[in-house]
């Protein structure tokens, strides 16, 4: 019966992960700089840590790296492990910024699922007006009990070559 039951849970898993095409959010996906193994398993995938890029869609100029822990074994193998809350971040200016369109404080910049219904992983703007810095909070939320998990990162806001520094306060709804 165990087994049978097993079986069950093994088809429903891999049935949602064919399922399931993306749990990422519609805004570009980041791109994957590299993965790191942090725990060996013989004939499932590793735990890792993997590191992507992202540009910010809304301000031009600037890009993030974040750093997540991804599950292996046989529960990340068909995608359906629960993900730690664990996200380290750092945004830096990467050319002369501009912005696209005006934002409000704690807009979405990106947001992935980090479970199948549970858990998202999210990563949010603001602008500090008085210092012109724009700064970026990345944070796990779940539907439950929630999750003091985040990290923070600020990028002041700094002229390239001629241009001025705009000021990310002129850019807020």
């Amino acid at each position: 019966m165990r087994d049978v039951a097993k079986s069950l849970i093994g088809l429903v898993a891999l049935s949602l992960a064919v399922l399931v095409p993306s749990l990422a959010s519609a805004s570009d996906d980041p791109e994957l700089i590299f993965k790191r193994s942090t725990v060996w398993h013989f004939l499932t995938p590793d735990h890792k840590l993997a590191v992507y890029a992202l540009d910010d869609p809304v301000v031009d100029g600037v890009a993030c790296h974040f750093t997540l822990p991804e599950k292996g074994g046989v529960k990340g193998m068909f995608g359906v492990a629960e993900e730690t809350s664990d996200i380290s971040l750092a945004c830096r200016q990467v050319g002369p910024i501009s912005f696209k369109e005006k934002f409000e404080q704690g807009d979405d910049m990106y947001k992935q699922r980090r479970s199948l219904f549970f858990k998202k992983m999210q990563i949010v703007r603001g602008c500090d007006a008085k210092r012109n810095v724009l700064v970026y909070l990345v944070y796990s939320d779940k539907l439950i009990e929630g999750s003091p998990k985040n990290s923070t990162s600020s990028v002041p806001i700094m002229p390239w070559g001629d241009a001025p520094a705009p000021k990310c306060s002129d850019w807020l709804e």
